[in-house]
C-alpha cells in the first residue's frame, strides 16, 4: 500500500462495506470484506448490529459526530414528513456537504477543510461552520482570494463529480445556488435511511 494512503479510511471503508474516497475504492474493490483476520467469513448479523452499521455508514459518508447525526434526526423526526427522507435532507443542507455536492472539493474531508480555513462565502459572508444549514435561495461561493488555489483552479476545471439538479452551478466561477429541497434519489449516498430511523426509535 503506498505511503499516501489514507489508511483509516481504507479500513474504515472495508468496514462499513462503502468506499469512502475516491482513494479507497481500488483498495476497497481489493479487498471488499472486513478488515481483520476474521473480515473474509461471513457472518449473520444481528438485528441491532445491522441497524448500528447503517447508522455508522451515514455518519461516515458525511464525517459528523454521532451528536450532530442524533440532532439531525431528532429534526427530521420533528418535520412531519418521512423521517428517513427528512434525515438525508436535513445533512445534505449542511455547507460542506454543499460544498461537495457542487463539485467544489473531492471528498467531504477536503469540503470541510474548505469551510474551517474560510474559502467559502454564504450570500456574500464568509462562513467557517461545516453545520451551517443552507436552505432554497442560498448561494455559495469561494472566495476571490481563494480562487487561485490550486485545488479550486482543479474545480473549477470540472474535475470533480457533475452537481445534483437542486443546485444551479457555475462551476468556472465556483459558484452555486441552492434551489430546492433534494429528493432521495437525487442524493448519492448509500444508506438505508429506514434502518437508521429504526436504530434511534429502539
Amino acid at each position: 500500500m503506498p505511503v499516501n494512503t489514507p489508511r483509516p479510511k481504507v479500513r474504515l471503508s472495508r468496514a462499513l462495506g462503502i468506499p469512502l474516497t475516491p482513494k479507497c475504492v481500488q483498495y476497497f474493490e481489493r479487498r471488499p470484506y472486513p478488515p481483520g483476520e476474521h473480515g473474509r467469513k461471513r457472518r449473520k448479523d444481528s438485528d441491532y448490529s445491522t441497524r448500528l452499521k447503517e447508522k455508522q455508514r451515514l455518519r461516515a459518508q458525511y464525517d459528523i459526530s454521532e451528536t450532530q447525526l442524533r440532532a439531525a434526526f431528532d429534526r427530521a423526526k420533528r418535520s412531519g414528513g418521512k423521517t428517513g427522507e427528512a434525515l438525508i435532507q436535513d445533512l445534505e443542507s449542511r455547507l460542506d456537504a454543499t460544498v461537495l455536492r457542487a463539485g467544489f472539493a473531492r471528498t467531504i474531508y477536503q469540503a470541510r477543510q474548505f469551510v474551517t480555513h474560510q474559502h467559502v462565502l454564504v450570500n456574500g459572508t464568509r462562513v467557517d461552520r461545516p453545520s451551517y444549514r443552507l436552505e432554497p435561495g442560498d448561494f455559495i461561493q469561494v472566495a476571490e482570494k481563494s480562487k487561485k488555489k490550486d485545488p479550486f483552479l482543479v474545480a473549477a476545471s470540472g474535475a470533480h463529480a457533475e452537481a445534483p439538479k437542486y443546485l444551479e452551478v457555475r462551476l468556472a466561477d465556483l459558484v452555486a445556488r441552492v434551489e430546492r429541497t433534494p429528493g432521495r434519489d437525487e442524493v448519492p449516498v448509500i444508506c438505508e435511511e429506514q434502518l437508521v430511523v429504526e436504530y434511534y426509535s429502539r
